[in-house]
């Protein structure tokens, strides 16, 4: 049974920082695709981050680009989002995602390609 536990979310203040960790268990981790979403109150969710199999091989929603960086430790079944010079905007719900990559250097930008998703972690960014 796959599950995957986001965890780090919280409150603070804009301009500050904050890392999101979504551990992994009940699949070989390092054949998966992973990836970041949000859904902020009254909106639909919305793509954050992805990073391939490869872990050099990472893609980010133009709102996020340059502030946030997506990585993963495949020793510890983890993918993990640091958010740096948080916005008001950034505020949501946070979601990790798996899928099973055939190739190395697949990046999912689509909620619908994922199989697996998290209860996701609440991230509350004050102005």
């Amino acid at each position: 049974q796959v599950q995957l536990v986001e965890s780090g979310g919280g409150l603070v203040q804009a301009g500050g920082s904050l890392r999101l960790s979504c551990a992994a268990s009940g699949l070989t981790f390092s054949n998966y695709a992973m990836g970041w979403f949000r859904q902020a109150p009254g909106k639909e969710r919305e793509f954050v981050a992805a990073i391939a199999t490869s872990s050099s091989i990472t893609g980010y929603a133009d709102s996020v680009k340059g502030r946030f960086t997506i990585s993963r430790d495949n020793s510890k079944n983890a993918v993990y989002l640091q958010m740096n010079s948080l916005k008001p905007e950034d505020t949501a719900v946070y979601y990790c995602a798996a899928r099973y990559a055939r190739w190395p250097s697949v990046v999912l930008k689509r909620e619908n390609e994922y199989s697996y998703w998290g209860q996701g972690t609440q991230v509350t960014v004050s102005s």
